[in-house]
């Protein structure tokens, strides 16, 4: 249940623990001007100045000095949020900050302040017009970006890069709307609409351009979530090593004995800044030990969830009977590299063949590297990338989420059947307009313009707290 979204509110902006500096951010809701004149009145014994740094003792109930430190006024509407707005910005200690956050509850009592929940700052900034949807989540992602790729293209996104694309988008959408709506309206001017205003030339336009967005939406998906790469196979085929030569450390223990892995081990690397959660398993045998046979049901579970299967093999005794049984088990669709490790205790070198791909058993390469010597490492990385689709040099990609593509993806279907519906010999205007609607509410779902409440407690709930 969301609260209201006209309440006054207050949070500690910054993250637990001690700091240099922590911040305590109040926005005043409906309560307005009165409210944050009373807030300055008893804090600090005085009025700021709007939008200047004011060097001030941050006051309890009782008028005794909690702290000194900078305090910022942004009257409405030139705020975050889009209301009055006061921070109060000292020392970072996470007492003192409980201290001043209770006096503000305390002064804010007789307009109802009370705390705020996650994401609620950025909740109403959204709803006041200063960030659409999709700027707002970006606030989140720059905040939890993992590589420095990632920060960048949420940067682009808070600037409303996307945004722009996106309304450009249904600009277009809506135009073609109007001829085809135009039309219907008037049917009588026997008129070849389809050629006249070569609303097909609009639309495939439109759907080149959805193209292009939903490419570099995916790269921007790749940035944020990473690709899930798991090492399985039989015991003892360099499962642990190849781990530590892709993470460049000694993360998982490495003996000739079989079974040594009994669990899984996880680790995010980056690779052109795209994070990488590699899991090394336990070693895929027939096994009467009963701690083995939990680490292989992990092994299984984890090989259910991947993006990415890497089937070690031994490179001396190739594709087994053993192994390929296990492949038989890989779900279907998933990319498969076969990885034929320990080419330094052959007279082979690292080499990369794609073997092609079916609809059932996905894409399956097979790579000869040392993981003991770090030969063909890069060979491996290239491929990852290219499974994950990543195109190096994309400067231009921003931040996208699963809702965002998914959205875009509806869009491209409604586009398609709008096309159709519009092709000579087949012209339905009627149904050609209707998904040309749908496609507009598609994108415009992405920027909140059609959005439902549920969607939105789903996506603020998951901020942190002052944001």
């Amino acid at each position: 249940m969301l609260a209201p979204d006209s309440d006054s509110i207050v949070a500690i902006a910054t993250a637990p623990g001690r700091g240099g500096i922590g911040v305590v951010r109040i926005s005043c809701g409906r309560a307005g001007s009165a409210a944050a004149e009373a807030l300055m009145h008893a804090l600090f014994a005085q009025m700021l100045e709007p939008r200047h740094a004011s060097y001030v003792p941050f006051l309890d109930a009782g008028g005794n000095v909690l702290d000194r430190g900078i305090a910022l006024y942004f009257p409405a509407p030139h705020s975050y949020t889009g209301e009055h707005v006061i921070e109060l910005q000292g020392h970072g200690g996470p007492v003192v900050l409980q201290l001043v956050l209770q006096s503000c509850l305390d002064a804010g009592k007789a307009f109802g302040l009370r705390l705020a929940e996650p994401g609620e700052f950025t909740r109403r900034a959204f709803l006041n017009d200063k960030l659409d949807l999709a700027q707002a989540e970006a606030v989140a992602d720059l905040i939890e970006a993992s590589t420095e790729a990632a920060a960048r293209s949420a940067g682009r996104s808070l600037e409303g890069a996307f945004s722009r694309d996106i309304h450009a988008l249904v600009e277009e959408v809506i135009a073609l709307r109007m001829l085809v709506e135009a039309t219907l309206d008037f049917p009588e001017e026997e008129i070849d609409f389809l050629e006249a205003a070569d609303a097909r030339g609009k639309l495939a336009h439109i759907r080149a351009r959805l193209a292009q967005v939903l490419g570099e939406a995916k790269q921007g998906a790749l940035l944020r979530e990473g690709l899930a790469v798991v090492l399985a196979g039989q015991p003892n085929v360099g499962k642990s090593s190849l781990l530590n030569a892709l993470a460049g450390a000694e993360l998982a223990i490495v003996t000739p004995i079989a079974g040594t892995t009994r669990d899984k081990v996880a680790q995010t690397i980056q690779i052109e800044g795209i994070p990488l959660h590699i899991v090394d398993t336990a070693g895929l045998r027939d096994t009467e030990d009963e701690v083995e046979k939990i680490g292989i049901a992990r092994t299984w579970n984890e090989i259910e969830k991947a993006d990415v299967v890497l089937h070690l093999l031994d490179a001396r005794a190739g594709m087994t009977p053993d192994d390929t049984a296990i492949a038989a088990r890989f779900p279907a669709g998933v990319p498969v590299v076969r990885v034929l490790n320990k080419t330094d205790l052959t007279e082979l070198a690292p080499t990369l063949n794609r073997l092609g791909a079916t609809e059932v058993d996905g894409e399956v390469c097979e790579l000869r590297l040392s993981a003991k010597r770090g030969e063909g490492i890069d060979l491996l990385r290239a491929e990852l990338l290219r499974i994950a689709g990543w195109q190096a040099g994309t400067e231009s990609v921003y931040l996208a989420r699963e809702r965002h593509l998914r959205a875009l993806r509806a869009a491209q279907d409604h586009l398609a059947l709008a096309s159709e519906h519009g092709e000579a010999g087949n012209q339905s205007l009627d149904l050609f307009a209707e998904e040309l609607r749908l496609a507009q509410e598609e994108l415009n779902s992405i920027t909140g313009a059609f959005t439902s409440d549920d969607l939105l407690g789903v996506i603020f709930s998951r901020f942190c707290i002052g944001k």
